[in-house]
């Protein structure tokens, strides 16, 4: 991975906005990185935002059941100018397009992505920019629709009836389809990386992956083309997430599901919930393979259906207390192991990745539900036979987060607590001595408190007001912690096959 701070950067820029039908809170922290290189957009009424605006969006007449709605997040790497251009200027582009006049959304998608692409290289202060984007954004559309277009391994997924759903599907270069196009366009893909460099295969920017000019911008070695996914909504759909890999990293799709709606049956507020799940991914250190010291931004779109935001609360809320739909579990692993797990930890990535058990075992499959299309086989994964990282990079060879791979160690439990004795590894003589100790369990229980109106948890009382890109009438706050995460209390694990970081940038990463 790329340079790290002796300390992280805990200040978060966080905003919020709402209108009849939908609302959203996001977050950004910069984290142990050197700099900050995510951007987002929000935008509640796409069709009335003032072009070049970054603030707040005029009054419209337009009736909110008739507007088009824009979120997206957009993780830069190598340097922060493509995302922040992206963020600025992804939106306007889908806007003016001929096929977004005339409700082709989808077209207009893939034409947003590729034009934005090629106003950056038709700029001559782009001309010798080394940096790229991911973009992973949300149209929804007058009629109910969900559009996710995504390029890159940012991240959406949609809550139903508490089931995660995935709205995009990570482009990495050793998928079948992305490696195909890669190695037809003259490029190659080494240890999991696109010509040994990059760890995804679909970006904004990266020019240097796009220099032959006999093919089109779709079928260059990295392409901004963009994979779509929709989604009609329906009165099970709660929340739609947007977030960079920084969060995938650490936790599934339906950990963070599962997560965000217990931070709902408890009241917390939009833009709350957006820094606790920050938090609870943020490493303790960076001394181990990069998993939780990357950039962070997280977005959360609450999709009120008609009710008030109160009622969607309470929406909320009923269903966890019935155990409707997908039973979401009341207590969590951490995702960062001390003590005696520590050693379970680094003993278990071991077996997984076959490097420390005496046998080479193949790598992991795919979590269950993963693809990359549902109609396009050709995105199959790559056989261990064509892949140079068959050995076994988990992170690279599917969208697998830490909890994840220490789930398929059958003798694992993730809910035990610290004072449980392990079932393998070395035991460490003194777990207690651990530089985090705040948590005395591994687990959070999730606590849920009485009927409250959905104002009634404030913001902290550090926040202040700041700019950022959300494009709406919401509300700014940054907030200054002045202590590490609380869910980052538990130290990592001393060792970690070096194969984890092959998942980010050699350079400066994804």
């Amino acid at each position: 991975m790329g340079q790290t701070l002796s300390e992280p950067i805990v200040e978060k820029h966080t905003s919020a906005g709402e209108d009849e039908e939908f609302a959203f809170g996001v977050s950004e922290m910069q984290g142990w990185r050197l700099t900050m290189e995510d951007a987002h957009a929000a935008v509640l009424d796409l069709n009335h935002a003032p072009p070049n605006s970054s603030s707040t969006t005029p009054a419209s007449t337009e009736p909110t059941k008739e507007r088009t709605r824009f979120f997206a997040v957009y993780d830069g790497h190598g340097g922060s100018t493509v995302a922040k251009f992206s963020g600025d200027t992804v939106h306007f582009r889908l806007r003016s397009t001929a096929e977004y006049q005339s409700g082709d959304y989808e077209a207009a998608l893939k034409r947003a992505f590729l034009a934005t692409d090629e106003d950056l290289r038709a700029n001559p202060d782009f001309v010798n920019d080394p940096s790229g984007c991911t973009a992973v954004a949300a149209l929804i559309t007058p009629d109910g629709k969900i559009m996710v277009a995504n390029a890159g391994d940012s991240r959406s997924v949609l809550s139903v009836n508490g089931l995660a759903e995935p709205m995009s599907h990570d482009h990495k270069p050793v998928n079948r389809g992305e490696n195909n196009r890669i190695v037809a366009a003259g490029g190659f893909v080494e240890f999991g990386r696109v010509n040994g460099n990059l760890a995804l295969s679909r970006a904004i920017g990266d020019f240097e992956f796009k220099q032959n000019k006999e093919l089109s911008p779709e079928a260059q070695v990295v392409t901004a083309n963009p994979d779509i996914l929709t989604h009609q909504i329906t009165a099970e759909d709660e929340f739609l997430i947007l977030a960079c890999d920084g969060i995938w990293d650490v936790y599934s799709n339906q950990q963070v599901v599962d997560r965000v709606r217990r931070l709902l049956g408890e009241r917390k507020t939009l833009e709350q919930v957006a820094e606790q799940m920050i938090d609870y991914c943020l490493a303790p250190d960076c001394e181990w393979g990069g998993v939780g010291c990357d950039n962070m931004t997280f977005m959360i779109v609450a999709i009120l259906g008609g009710k008030t935001k109160a009622e969607w609360y309470d929406m909320i809320r009923t269903r966890l207390e019935r155990g409707e739909g997908h039973q979401t579990p009341s207590s969590f692993p951490q995702p960062y192991a001390r003590g005696p797990r520590g050693e379970i930890l680094a003993n278990s990535m071991k077996v997984v990745m076959g490097n420390g058990s005496g046998e080479d075992h193949p790598p992991p499959s795919p979590p269950p539900g993963y693809q990359n299309s549902q109609d396009d086989p050709d995105h199959e994964q790559q056989t261990s036979s064509s892949n140079p990282t068959s050995a076994g990079s988990l992170f690279s060879l599917a969208p697998v987060s830490i909890i994840e791979a220490l789930s398929r160690v059958s003798n694992y439990d993730p809910t035990a607590s610290l004072s449980d004795p392990p079932t393998t590894g070395p035991v460490s003589s003194d777990p207690s001595s651990d530089a985090h100790p705040p948590h005395s369990s591994e687990t959070e229980p999730s606590t849920t408190t009485g009927p409250a109106d959905s104002s009634s948890s404030q913001p902290p009382p550090s926040s202040s007001n700041t700019n950022t890109n959300a494009i709406d009438s919401s509300t700014t706050t940054t907030t200054s912690n002045t202590s590490s995460s609380t869910a980052a209390t538990d130290d990592h694990a001393s060792t970690l096959s070096q194969s984890v970081d092959n998942s980010k940038l050699a350079s400066s990463d994804v």
